[in-house]
Parts: C-alpha cells; structure tokens; sequence
C-alpha cells in the first residue's frame, strides 16, 4: 500500500495517464521502487552521498526514492507511448 502511495504521488508530480490504469500503476509502482533503491544504492556507493532523507522508509519501502523511481519510470513509460498525454 505504501508503493502505491508512492506512485499516486508521482502521477501528481507528473501529471499523465497511466496505460492500463491498474496493471499499469502495479508495474510502475514495482519498477519505480526498484529504481528508486537501486539508484540510492549507486549514490551511497559511488560518490558517498547519504542525505538523512534518502532513508525515511515506512514498513521497510524507501519513501523518497520510492517517488522518485515511480515518477521517472511514468515519465519514461508514458514518453514513450502515446498514451502519455497530459491532463487538462
């Protein structure tokens, strides 16, 4: 439920459809917390960066990179595609 909080708040910041409302949503709010700790990871790793926010998790899911990943994987996934039109 988390993940899903993370990626309706991502759609906010980045106002377009999702494809196939439901299954879309699953699989962006999936791939954006990957992407969001995977990317943290490589930050920590590489160039030492390690922001006290970066680490604010509720029941284990990273919530600001959790954000971050869902919004560039919706903004990718809807660029890509011609669904991503904006709202009006």
């Amino acid at each position: 439920m988390i993940a899903i909080l993370c990626a309706g708040i991502a759609t906010i910041l980045i106002p377009r459809r999702i494809p196939v409302k439901l299954i879309g949503m699953i699989v962006i709010r999936l791939t954006g917390v990957w992407l969001g700790e995977w990317g943290t990871g490589l930050l920590r790793q590489r160039y030492a960066i390690n922001y006290s926010f970066l680490n604010w998790s509720i029941e284990g899911v990273p919530i600001v990179p959790a954000i971050i990943g869902s919004a560039v994987i919706l903004y990718l996934v809807t660029s890509f595609l011609k669904w991503g039109r904006y709202y009006k």
